[in-house]
């Protein structure tokens, strides 16, 4: 029987470009320890460094037959969590320039019946665009960003695990921030 805790890490990239989940298994356990420190001393959000730790790991299984690791696999690793953490600030630093550009159209705007009548319009294609997502989806979603509830808490009403309750919050922000664009951040303004 194989002890995959004696492998090489090179040896695991290589079980893992194969699919070898066990390979995964350990290669998850080996580093998620030390790339969520490396991230959480980079940006000081726990939640943020978890959520950066969980995507890359989930990168990592769904793309694990088209890996090229060529510097090795903690540099490899390092280098992916950086520049996640490098994207997430860029995506920030963005949606502070629109949301302030925003607020500025918010305050000089008059408030007028063309106004009004495209602020109803934005609010009808988000509802449109959220209406579009799956049905369980789009109920994770709302129970999300209607009610104080947490993730857990969502997930015990609803009865799924709390991990389903995460992934459908992520491909819901992910498609709505596809279809809407710059106006995605209009809606966290909006709800």
């Amino acid at each position: 029987m194989l002890s995959y805790d004696t492998l090489s890490d090179q040896q695991l990239a290589s079980l893992l470009r194969d699919g070898d989940r066990a390979a995964f298994t350990e290669i998850y356990h080996r580093y998620k320890a030390l790339l969520y420190i490396f991230a959480y001393k980079r940006i000081g959000q726990r939640e943020e460094a978890r959520d950066i730790i969980h995507e890359l790991f989930l990168s990592l299984w769904t793309k694990h037959n088209t890996l090229e690791i060529s510097t090795g696999l903690a540099p490899y690793l390092y280098t992916a969590v950086r520049n996640r953490i490098i994207d997430g600030i860029a995506r920030q630093k963005n949606a502070a320039r629109y949301i302030e550009s925003f607020q500025e159209y918010i305050d000089t705007a008059n408030n007028t019946t063309d106004h009004l009548t495209r602020h109803n319009q934005l609010l009808a294609l988000i509802e449109k665009e959220i209406e579009a997502l799956s049905p369980k989806m789009r109920q994770v979603f709302e129970m999300s960003r209607n009610t104080t509830l947490s993730r857990k808490e969502i997930a015990a009403e609803l009865n799924l695990s709390e991990e389903t309750v995460k992934s459908h919050m992520h491909h819901a922000l992910k498609t709505l921030k596809t279809k809407l664009g710059p106006l995605f951040t209009v809606l966290f303004i909006l709800h």
